[in-house]
């Protein structure tokens, strides 16, 4: 086992919650944030420059949202595991996410331990 922390990225265009994101999982002993994001292009310019092991993404941002940052993510980067954050919970949001390659969607209010529990899947080799 490697003392490797997981890598991070978050993507939100609310300040609070990005601040709110990072403060719950850079509290985490095994998880590293490296990088936060206002929109979608940000979102994959930092995952490029990043190679995180997850990246958490707001569903509606700016630059075209999360599922456009979710798409190119998971072509260019298949590995990345992508965790979906969304106010929403009609079905239309859970299918855009699915049909992107989205590993995991979770409503905002959801527990920081769901949430780290969610980050800490998706970032694990060799997950579905």
């Amino acid at each position: 086992m490697t003392d490797a922390k997981l890598r991070v990225v978050i993507s939100d265009d609310d300040p609070m919650i990005r601040d709110a994101l990072r403060e719950v999982l850079d509290a985490e002993p095994d998880f590293e944030v490296v990088a936060v994001a206002r929109d979608a292009d940000e979102a994959i310019e930092l995952v490029e420059r990043h190679s995180p092991a997850v990246v958490v993404l707001d569903v509606r941002m700016p630059g075209g949202g999360g599922g456009r940052a979710a798409r190119e993510i998971r072509l260019r980067w298949p590995n990345t595991g992508i965790l979906a954050l969304s106010a929403f919970t009609d079905r239309e949001t859970f299918r855009e996410f699915q049909s992107a390659g989205v590993g995991e969607h979770l409503v905002k209010g959801a527990s920081n331990s769901d949430i780290v529990a969610a980050v800490r899947r998706l970032g694990r080799p060799g997950r579905g």
